[in-house]
């Protein structure tokens, strides 16, 4: 049986905690890509986030970003290697001393919007991100697009990758996202979004669905069906 997780970024804000929302999404994911407070939350949202995803045995992912809260991390800022590479260190310590408490830890770490875009092609920044992974005590898997510059640097360098697909955006032909900026960049229609996660079956190990998506409980709950009815075991990432 094919298996493939299906992840959701949580703990970016407390109007959505407190509606329950991110709550829901945890009895549908795999995976919580929990944000570490550079770019949003905060953490007690972080420690309850961690707290529920303990409770149902999902999986913690560190989810990473420029520090950036007025820009909610999707403005690409030009910072220095050694800069990054302490900044996303310190994130993803301090999560998981968080999720330790809670029972868990981080068993991957997940760049978060103009950062995950942007180590696609630009290298010095891959290998920021990178370095910082190997500075833990045992380098945790990274999440990326096929085909990027951080996914390449980090599997030569020996910490395991995880392709990722996105059932809520739109593609473009080569492969990459198409910018949020642009028209369509973000699907909504339940159909589309859950046909096109059946379609990233095989090509990638882990399927996201944005909790800022409109809809996105729906949405989630949507692709989860339509890969267990195309046979897949949705299960976190080994």
């Amino acid at each position: 049986m094919m298996r493939v997780d299906l992840n959701a970024d949580l703990g970016e804000s407390w109007e959505r905690w407190h509606s329950g929302e991110d709550v829901a999404l945890l009895d549908v994911v795999t995976s919580a890509n929990v944000c570490c407070g550079a770019y949003a939350g905060d953490a007690e949202l972080m420690r309850v986030t961690c707290e529920a995803a303990v409770a149902r045995g999902v999986a913690i992912g560190a989810q990473v970003g420029y520090p950036d809260r007025e820009h909610f991390g999707r403005l690409p800022l030009d910072v220095p290697a050694a800069e990054l590479t302490a900044e996303l260190l310190a994130q993803i310590r301090l999560l998981d001393e968080i999720a330790r408490a809670a029972g868990g830890s981080v068993t991957y770490v997940k760049p978060h919007g103009a950062l995950y875009n942007t180590i696609v092609h630009d290298e010095p920044q891959a290998q920021a991100v990178v370095d910082a992974l190997l500075q833990l005590a045992s380098p945790l898997p990274l999440l990326g697009l096929p085909g990027s510059a951080s996914l390449g640097i980090a599997a030569a360098s020996g910490i395991p990758v995880v392709h990722e697909g996105f059932a809520d955006r739109a593609y473009t032909p080569d492969g990459r996202l198409v910018p949020r900026s642009e028209p369509g960049a973000v699907l909504d229609d339940r159909a589309a979004v859950a046909a096109q996660a059946v379609r990233l079956l095989g090509d990638v190990a882990s399927i996201c669905v944005h909790s800022d998506s409109p809809g996105a409980l729906d949405l989630a709950r949507a692709v989860r069906v339509a890969l267990e009815g195309a046979g897949a075991e949705v299960a976190s990432a080994p």
